[in-house]
């Protein structure tokens, strides 16, 4: 297997997006745990099991939040009379941290 990814630079290609799919959610997560310096407090398993639950349910609802929102920008672009690309499209991600409040502020 590792001599099919040093050989096939399109195999590299399609891991590294994926990868960078995975920490960009993981960075985004990272960035939305609050507390602790984002440690969970708690040595109990079942405890850890919720907390990481819940940011996951909390990072998704979010994310899917700032989709609905970036639907809605691009639509109303396209009846003014925008032209939207594909490849300006495809480097668009939900991502976002402008959106949200956090900590009681909004990012930077």
């Amino acid at each position: 297997m590792l001599l099919r990814y040093l050989s096939d630079p399109a195999l590299r290609k399609q891991i590294q997006k994926a990868t960078n799919k995975a920490e960009a959610y993981n960075g985004f997560t990272k960035w939305l745990h609050f507390g602790s310096a984002g440690w969970l407090a708690s040595r109990d398993p079942e405890l850890q099991d919720k907390a990481v639950k819940f940011l996951d349910l909390f990072a998704s609802s979010i994310i899917f939040s700032t989709t609905i929102d970036m639907t809605a920008v691009l639509s109303r672009m396209a009846r003014e009379g925008w032209t939207l690309h594909s490849a300006d499209l495809a480097v668009l991600s939900p991502y976002r941290r402008e959106n949200v409040l956090h900590a009681g502020r909004r990012s930077a």
